[in-house]
């Protein structure tokens, strides 16, 4: 019976392992703002210079993928 829990806790390991390895890694702060109109410094710590150029850029982030899903189903 411990051979099949141990069998499992290995697998658990070994999938673990892997999804840490593969997932998304965080893009890291930029020093000018994100939003390609603005040009500013961005506030310490963000992408941002402020909230608008944030919500600018994720307007247009999910313009794009919402497109890309249309065009995958075409």
């Amino acid at each position: 019976m411990a051979d099949i829990i141990d069998e499992a806790n290995q697998e658990y390991d070994q999938h673990l392992t892997a999804a840490i390895a593969n997932r998304a890694k965080p893009v890291p702060p930029s020093p000018i703002c994100r939003n390609g109109d603005c040009g500013e410094q961005s506030l310490p710590g963000t992408s941002y210079c402020c909230k608008e150029c944030r919500e600018d850029a994720e307007k247009v982030a999910w313009g794009k993928k919402a497109e890309e899903g249309c065009m995958s189903s075409v």
